[in-house]
C-alpha cells in the first residue's frame, strides 16, 4: 500500500525534482540551464488567469459605440466596410457567408453593457467588472492582440505560441519552470488549478514530462491526486513507508549506479513527504482574516470557488510558487464562448471573476507581492462585432484584449488600438508570444538562451517584449 501510495504522489512532485537534479528532458541530452536568470529580474512569480471560451473584448475592456450606433446593419452597409477586405484578413483561415443577394449575414450587434471610467487614468472598463475597474491604476490593457487558430486550439495556441496543427509544444509556464530555479523546497514551482481540454492538458511536451504543471485542488484535505495514503495511517507508519521505500530504491541504486530517473524518484520521496505538510498549510484559510476573506468574494456562493483559487495564488506566491497556471471555465468550448445569450452569459462569468480578481490586485498591493508578481487576464481570442445568431457573437481572432498588471509593468494604460469596430487591430499589433516575451523579461530570462539542441524555435516563438508596457 505505501509504496503504490508514494509512487503516485512522487508523480506529482517529480516535476520539481526531476528539473533540480537535472534531468528534464524527455532523454536528458542536453545540460539543463543553472537557475539563474540571464539578466537581473524584476518580478519573481507570475499568476496566469485564463478565461476560456473567448471573452468579449467590445463587453469588457474596448468598448465600441459605433456598434450600437449602426446596429442591425450588416458591415457593407457601414463605413466600416473594408474592414472585411480580403488582404486585411488574410493573416488566418475565415468564411464570409453571403445571403441570396450577396449581403453578407453579419449584422452589427450592438454593445450589451456601458461602460465606466475609473481611477486617475480614466480608462473605461465594463460594468460588468466593476472591481477590476478600481483597480485599473495598475493595470496596463493591451487592446490590439490578434492570433491565428480561429477555434479553441487557440486556448494551446496562447499557451504555447503555436498553432495546435503544428504540433506540440511547451507552454509558457513551462518555459519558465525549465529555466529558473526553485524559490522554495517544499512546494513545487508549476502550479495549475482548474479544469483544462485535452487539447491543453499538458505543458512540458519536448521538455518532458518533469515541466507539467501540478494540478491542484482548493481542498486542504485533499489537494493533490494521491496525496495522501488510500487507508488512514498514523505520521509514524507513513514515516517508516517512506523510510522503506528509501531503503529499497538505495538497495536499486547501488545496483544500477547511473540511472538517473531512479536517483530523482528518491528525492520525489523527499518532496512528497515535505509537500503533504506544506500543500495543507498553504491552503489553510483561517488563519486569513475574516476582511481578507470578503475581498476575494469567498463569503459569496458567485464568488467562492474562484475567490478560493486566488486567494491560494497569492499564498502560493508569497512562499515562493514561481507559476500559477489558472483557467476559469474549462468544458467543452469554455464557458465564455457565448455564441448565443451573450449579455447573460458574461453577466454570470464576469460576476464569478470580477470581485475575486479585485481583491487579488488589492491584496497583492497592500501586501507588497504586486511589485515582483505579474498578473495576467488572458483568454484565446475575442468575439465579432456581429452577431451570431439573434444575441451572440462568434470567435474573432483579428483584434482582442488582455491585461496585465505588477511585476515592474506600468499602471493605468492602455496599449494598442483595435478600428471603430473592433474588428482588427490596427496600431500595435501584437501576436500572443510578445506576452509571453513580456512576462521572461521581466522574469529575467531570454528564451534564445534557453533553446535545446535539434528544437530551433521560429523567431515569433520568441515573441518580442512589449516596451510601452515596461516601467
Amino acid at each position: 500500500m505505501f509504496r503504490r501510495d508514494f509512487l503516485g504522489f512522487s508523480g506529482l512532485a517529480l516535476a520539481a525534482m526531476l528539473h533540480k537534479d537535472g534531468y528534464a528532458s524527455e532523454d536528458a541530452k542536453w545540460s539543463p540551464p543553472d537557475g539563474k536568470p540571464h539578466h537581473a529580474p524584476k518580478a519573481k512569480s507570475v499568476i496566469w488567469l485564463f478565461m476560456n471560451g473567448g471573452v468579449s473584448h467590445m463587453e469588457t475592456f474596448d468598448p465600441k459605440p459605433m456598434l450600437t450606433k449602426y446596429a442591425g446593419k450588416s458591415i457593407n452597409e457601414t463605413p466600416f466596410k473594408d474592414v472585411q477586405n480580403p488582404e486585411k484578413l488574410k493573416l488566418a483561415r475565415v468564411t464570409v457567408i453571403n445571403d441570396a443577394n450577396g449581403q453578407q449575414r453579419n449584422k452589427l450587434y450592438p454593445l450589451q453593457v456601458g461602460f465606466k471610467k475609473y481611477g486617475k487614468s480614466g480608462i473605461e472598463v465594463s460594468d460588468w467588472l466593476p472591481h477590476t475597474g478600481d483597480c485599473i491604476d495598475d493595470i496596463a490593457v493591451i487592446r490590439s492582440m490578434y492570433t491565428t487558430d480561429d477555434n479553441h486550439g487557440a486556448q494551446t495556441q496562447f499557451h504555447t505560441g503555436r498553432h495546435m496543427l503544428d504540433g506540440e509544444f511547451p507552454t509558457l509556464g513551462a518555459w519558465v519552470h525549465y529555466g529558473l530555479g526553485t524559490l522554495n523546497e517544499n512546494l513545487p514551482q508549476f502550479v495549475s488549478m482548474g479544469n483544462r481540454e485535452y487539447w491543453n492538458l499538458k505543458d512540458g511536451h519536448y521538455l518532458g514530462p518533469a515541466h507539467d504543471a501540478v494540478p491542484m485542488r482548493v481542498d486542504p484535505a485533499n489537494p493533490l491526486d494521491y496525496g495522501k495514503p488510500e487507508l488512514p495511517v498514523t505520521a509514524a507508519e507513513q514515516k517508516a513507508g517512506f523510510m522503506l521505500s528509501d531503503k529499497l530504491n538505495k538497495l536499486r541504486t547501488a545496483q544500477y549506479p547511473n540511472d538517473p530517473a531512479l536517483d530523482a524518484r528518491i528525492k520525489a520521496y523527499e518532496l512528497a513527504f515535505r509537500m503533504q505538510k506544506s500543500l495543507p498549510e498553504v491552503l489553510d484559510f483561517s488563519k486569513e482574516t475574516a476582511e481578507t476573506q470578503k475581498l476575494y468574494g469567498i463569503d459569496r456562493a458567485e464568488t467562492k470557488a474562484f475567490g478560493q483559487q486566488l486567494l491560494a495564488s497569492r499564498r502560493l506566491v508569497e512562499r515562493g510558487v514561481r507559476f500559477i497556471q489558472i483557467q476559469h471555465g474549462a468544458g467543452g468550448a469554455g464557458v465564455w464562448d457565448a455564441h448565443g445569450g451573450l449579455k447573460a452569459n458574461h453577466t454570470k462569468n464576469c460576476l464569478a471573476v470580477d470581485q475575486p480578481i479585485g481583491g487579488l490586485l488589492k491584496d497583492l498591493k497592500r501586501t507588497g507581492l504586486l511589485k515582483e508578481t505579474i498578473v495576467v487576464f488572458c483568454t484565446e481570442f475575442g468575439r465579432t462585432p456581429g452577431t451570431q445568431g439573434s444575441d451572440g457573437r462568434d470567435h474573432h481572432i483579428f483584434g482582442f484584449s488582455v491585461w496585465m498588471a505588477g511585476g515592474g509593468l506600468k499602471g493605468g494604460i492602455v496599449h494598442g488600438v483595435t478600428d471603430e469596430i473592433g474588428f482588427h487591430a490596427v496600431e500595435d499589433r501584437h501576436y500572443v508570444t510578445d506576452v509571453h516575451a513580456t512576462i521572461m523579461q521581466q522574469l529575467g530570462l531570454d528564451s534564445r538562451k534557453l533553446e535545446i539542441p535539434g528544437r530551433k524555435r521560429l523567431d515569433i516563438d520568441h515573441g518580442t517584449p512589449i516596451k510601452e508596457i515596461i516601467a
